[in-house]
């Protein structure tokens, strides 16, 4: 049976397509990737560099469309590869073809809207902006060869023009009336200044090459000193021009853009007044609960923020960084010798994971990274320590199920597993933001309700850890729209949110020290919308277990439907507990 000298592609096939055009333009995706081609350059972050992403995007829409169209009309092949001339009908994952084009046009559709809007022009956060992505680059690089440093050499020699990009980008958009957020400037202008050593300090990128080899000492110095230099000279600019150019302007984006990044980090169109009366929901019923486990761990105590200031005295802790990293990472191993054939069936490749202790200068919030396409790269949680070395336990723990195992980990490196049965793009670049936190905050709950939480003051932490996730959505939704607070609120009923009073209410109910409120509500000014998908993407995973264990009864498999949600790739909350649903 012939094929068409130009047949139709399958819609995996364009997904996969996209990812390797997209590397191209963007080598900091392909080393996450582990692709040795990407790790000698930087991305294009100039307004040129933005547009050619743009039309990737909208080249990749119109091969869907074809692809999608062929599909309907016939059937693809068995090869996975092409459609035949006569359309014939084969057997191929049909429904693995239809979540994969709706997730590529979903994703790229509301890449394109924000890039529409020139929010490309005024990026400026403190831990989602290219100058983060360039730093974090080298991080997750190789770094064992002879080689491997000659590569880092040479992207480090990239970083001027990568900035250089980057600051046109910004200055376009100064021109254009178009300003980041006055905190969020200030707040990158202090990172850049601790990076380039102009805070005091070894320079973040000579510390960084010090364990590269002798042979390349000098190149590696030279280039270390040249991106030093561009970040110094990013941080001057920003001080002296841009920060005075945009002076006065709003700290939150209002309704229209909240609605395009909303849509961005979720996947979905918000009803955000349903989404804001969720988070108040969920803060009384955690508050309940809170106050239970405070009484069990300080009598008599006011709130559950006294109890867990107690903790930080005299709770349980690891001291020392070096002690916490180890600590953490027999937490990680020792939840999954606990899951592994229970709740969960996990090969090999996937049980490796490392604890690490992240760099100076970046957000307070710890973070992962997931591995590299073939795991010669393993998945590594990241630990800010603050220049601390006392660490509570009763906040780490729950942390950690979030991050490691079974959050973050277990997930994203189950995508990478199984990438060749679904798409790349389905298990890489594709992914939803609130898919993933939404997993890792139902992840820590799986962990409570499986009794790993059971000590009070772990239970707390949990307790505490949840507070946070659902006064994000409270906070971060009510301040960028201006809404009231409710009446039933304690604090400040009838008011109308402000980043002063996002910011009094989150430290009122967090037991977290002042400059981790401070880097958070930075965080949500910076990247409006994305701080809710950890709640809203949670209820998404649960509201799919429940329907699926009701479809199945007495029947249902906790381990088989685990590993089936795991091994979907991402979705965006359109589509996910719908998809949860039916497995």
């Amino acid at each position: 049976m012939s094929a068409t000298k130009n047949p139709s592609p399958l819609p995996r096939r364009v997904a996969d397509d996209y990812v390797d055009a997209l590397v191209e333009l963007d080598p900091v995706q392909g080393t996450y990737l582990g692709l040795a081609r990407s790790a000698r350059r930087l991305p294009d972050f100039s307004p040129d560099g933005h547009g050619a992403v743009a039309a990737l995007h909208r080249a990749t829409l119109a091969r869907l469309d074809d692809a999608e169209a062929a599909v309907r009309a016939g059937g693809p092949d068995t090869t996975g590869g092409d459609i035949p001339q006569d359309g014939a009908a084969a057997d191929v994952d049909a429904d693995a073809e239809r979540r994969c084009a709706r997730l590529l046009r979903e994703r790229l559709t509301a890449k394109l809207a924000v890039h529409d809007a020139q929010e490309d022009l005024r990026r400026v956060s403190n831990l989602s902006s290219p100058v983060h992505s360039v730093r974090m680059a080298f991080t997750v690089m190789p770094a064992e060869t002879e080689d491997d440093w000659a590569a880092v050499a040479a992207r480090l020699r990239a970083v001027p023009d990568a900035l250089a990009g980057y600051r046109a980008s910004l200055a376009a958009g100064l021109e254009a009336g178009l300003p980041a957020g006055p905190r969020q400037v200030s707040t990158v202008i202090g990172q850049l200044a601790q990076w380039s050593g102009a805070a005091g300090g070894t320079p973040w990128f000579a510390a960084f090459v010090r364990s590269g080899p002798h042979a390349l000492r000098g190149e590696l110095d030279s280039a270390a000193a040249r991106a030093t230099a561009a970040v110094a000279d990013l941080r001057d600019w920003l001080r002296e021009k841009y920060a005075p150019g945009i002076e006065g302007a709003p700290e939150t984006v209002g309704r229209d853009r909240y609605r395009l990044w909303a849509r961005y980090w979720n996947g979905t169109d918000l009803d955000l007044e349903e989404a804001y009366a969720y988070g108040w929901a969920e803060y009384h019923r955690l508050i309940a609960e809170m106050r239970t486990e405070a009484e069990r761990i300080l009598p008599g105590a006011a709130t559950p923020w006294e109890a867990l200031r107690h903790l930080d005295a005299h709770g349980a802790a690891i001291e020392g960084v070096e002690e916490v990293r180890i600590w953490l990472q027999k937490l990680m191993d020792e939840a999954i010798d606990a899951l592994d054939g229970t709740h969960f069936e996990l090969a090999d490749r996937v049980k490796r994971v490392e604890s690490m202790i992240a760099p100076p200068g970046g957000a307070a919030a710890p973070y992962y990274t997931g591995p590299s396409l073939d795991f010669s790269r393993p998945g590594r949680t990241w630990l800010p320590t603050m220049g601390e070395t006392r660490f509570p336990v009763y906040d780490l723990v729950t942390t950690w199920y979030h991050e490691g195992v079974p959050g973050h980990h277990l997930q994203l490196a189950q995508w990478t597993h199984v990438a060749d049965r679904l798409s790349r793009y389905q298990t890489t670049v594709g992914m939803v933001s609130a898919n993933a936190e939404g997993w890792a905050l139902y992840a820590e709950r799986l962990m409570d309700e499986l009794g790993f939480l059971s000590d009070p003051e772990r239970r707390l932490g949990y307790l505490d850890a949840q507070m946070m996730r659902s006064t994000r959505v409270i906070v971060d939704i009510g301040m960028h729209l201006g809404l009231a607070i409710p009446d039933s609120s304690p604090f400040r009923p009838g008011e109308r949110w402000t980043p002063a009073l996002a910011q009094e209410f989150f430290g009122m109910h967090s037991g977290r020290p002042a400059d981790f409120v401070e880097s958070e509500l930075v965080r949500y000014l910076g990247m409006p919308g994305q701080a809710i998908g950890y709640k809203l993407g949670e209820r998404a995973w649960l509201l799919g277990r429940e329907a699926a264990r009701r479809a199945h009864g007495d029947s249902f498999d906790a381990r088989r439907w685990h590993m089936a949600a795991l091994s979907q790739g991402s979705l965006g909350l359109d589509d996910l507990t719908a998809e949860l649903s039916a497995l």
